[in-house]
């Protein structure tokens, strides 16, 4: 196995759950997995224990609780009983506690209520990760969010703070976004910040047309334009780790050589004011 890396995380949203991705990610050294209870139709957690067993104890492992099974497919919910049995299933069906605990999107269930009572309702729904952690059932928890926005206006200020604030990252992420992420992990003073879906979930003819290179320190330039794009994701928001999802070896390989890049934080800044500027015009 090739020396760890924390800074990649091989997210298992789009994958097949193979037992042969696993084994090529720790042979590169990637050792941190993110998966979530809805994944692979709520399936997730069990499929790893019975494909991957012998493999998850050298992960370190994330997981997210916050959509549900029902007739109709999927239903969100931040009631804090569900999410408690949602965290116990978990360390059930995978075999072991997970390292992580995130509340997956829990914007879906603020967006149709009022700012008292999303707050409220986010409250409640943190404490009870709050509580999981304490006992034992997780190490730290946090929250994965694909819009921010909505967090942003219920008020985060006074609720518990996350271990982990999870939301998208990269050049395909808006400026609205990219700045209410940034009040949002200031105020609610998030311990870490990680990043997901760098490639903005697959739309590659982006960068066919639009080249990230410039944006990388020379010598590294001369690294493909999605390892660019991939790097730079880092700094779009402020990220100390990244989820991609592969189940590519090669690819995966690929993005950690990338990480060896060094950003110009110079250009990255000038990027910002002319979103800024392109905005206020």
């Amino acid at each position: 196995m090739h020396g760890a890396d924390p800074r990649l995380v091989l997210g298992l949203h789009r994958s097949r759950h193979h037992h042969d991705i696993l084994t090529a990610a720790l042979d590169l050294g990637v050792t941190a997995l993110d998966t979530a209870a809805a994944y692979l139709g709520f399936r997730s957690h069990a499929v790893l224990a019975e494909t991957a067993a012998d493999l998850l104890p050298k992960f370190t492992l994330s997981t997210k609780v916050g959509f549900f099974p029902n007739a109709g497919g999927a239903e969100h919910s931040l009631d804090p009983v569900r999410l408690r049995l949602a965290i116990e299933r978990a360390a059930r069906e995978l075999g072991r506690e997970p390292d992580t605990v995130l509340l997956h999107n829990p914007e879906r269930s603020l967006t149709s209520l009022s700012p008292a009572d999303g707050h409220a309702l986010l409250g409640s729904a943190c404490t009870a990760l709050v509580d999981a952690a304490r006992e034992g059932l997780c190490r730290t928890w946090g929250v994965s969010s694909w819009d921010t926005r909505p967090l942003g206006m219920v008020g985060v200020d006074d609720l518990p703070s996350p271990d982990v604030l999870m939301v998208r990252a990269g050049f395909l992420v808006g400026i609205d976004l990219l700045d209410t992420t940034a009040v949002l992990r200031n105020v609610w003073q998030a311990g870490e910040t990680w990043g997901m879906s760098p490639f903005g979930g697959g739309h590659r003819k982006v960068w066919e047309e639009f080249d990230p290179r410039p944006f990388l320190r020379p010598p590294h330039r001369g690294l493909s334009r999605t390892q660019a794009a991939f790097r730079t994701a880092f700094h779009l928001p402020g990220a100390s780790k990244m989820a991609v999802g592969t189940d590519d070896p090669v690819h995966l390989a690929e993005l950690l050589q990338a990480l060896g890049a060094e950003v110009d934080t110079f250009a990255v800044s000038q990027y910002l004011r002319a979103l800024h500027s392109h905005r206020q015009s």
